[in-house]
């Protein structure tokens, strides 16, 4: 038992149920000043110092692991995730009393383009009345935006651009030991695809199907064996025309012809046929 406070005590007591190895119950009882009855306080279930306790949970955005999403699988987004921002916002925002509206949107975009093509503004007629014209067609206002890279409603933050740049560099980075032993980096190899935008600065894509990176986004440090650079194979050497055509094969034949002046004996002919 342990004292909590001036007649205040609680009482431990093994408990025996399956699962609860070094669990005990706690039943805490007090005593009123000057009353002779004692009081139940609460009784509960507590682990003890050598008690079996399941790991702290961790919410499942936390545990989630890259590689661990299979075919069907779902993986929402905050509304709020830092590392997404909007595709068109007010961060560039226009000084004031400028032509160009606080928020470059699509719509507005089309409306700038329509009121640069038609000249100047004309004065309003005395009675009110302005000619509205018609709005842009859908289609422009895509080409536009898709034009700009406005057609995504959130793009990459700088925050998620830097997590991005620190991952890559810790898998296929200068700070590796396949990159240490390299014979040259990745930005002298002709099988590396530059990033677009600020990452192609210090990113691209490995194309050479035999290296451990192929297909991975790798930094301009990194490097490996398959350098396009490293160890060029020689072309082998062409050997020199030959003086004399000794490669050819010459014909002679087996008897020499009638009119070569030979003649040939029986006997001649027996002996070279090996006949006695």
């Amino acid at each position: 038992m342990v004292a909590d406070g001036d007649r205040v005590v609680t009482h431990f007591f093994e408990c025996k149920e399956p699962g609860y190895r070094g669990w005990r119950w706690a039943v805490t009882v007090a005593r009123a000043s000057r009353a002779k009855v004692v009081t139940l306080d609460e009784t509960v279930l507590l682990p003890g110092p050598d008690a079996l306790l399941a790991p702290e949970w961790v919410p499942w955005s936390e545990r989630l692991r890259p590689g661990d999403m299979g075919p069907g699988d779902l993986l929402p987004t905050e509304a709020e995730d830092l590392r997404l921002e909007p595709g068109y916002s007010g961060a560039d925002a226009p000084p004031p009393n400028s032509v160009l509206p606080d928020v470059v949107t699509p719509q507005n975009l089309a409306d700038l383009v329509e009121a640069e093509d038609a000249g100047p503004e004309t004065p309003e007629p005395a009675g009110g009345t302005t000619d509205t014209s018609p709005a842009p067609e859908r289609g422009s206002i895509a080409s536009v935006a898709e034009e700009l890279g406005m057609r995504r409603a959130r793009v990459l933050s700088r925050y998620g651009l830097h997590a991005a740049a620190d991952r890559w560099d810790e898998a296929f980075g200068a700070k590796t030991p396949m990159a240490q032993a390299a014979p040259a980096p990745c930005v002298t190899c002709g099988f590396l695809l530059p990033l677009a935008g600020s990452l192609r600065q210090a990113f691209g894509v490995c194309a050479n199907e035999f290296s451990p990176a192929d297909g991975r986004v790798v930094s301009l440090a990194y490097g490996c064996g398959g350098h396009s650079e490293a160890a060029v194979m020689p072309k082998p050497p062409r050997r020199a025309a030959p003086v004399l055509d000794s490669m050819a094969t010459d014909a002679f034949p087996l008897r020499p012809s009638p009119d070569s002046g030979s003649v040939v004996t029986a006997e001649d002919d027996s002996e070279d046929l090996g006949h006695s």
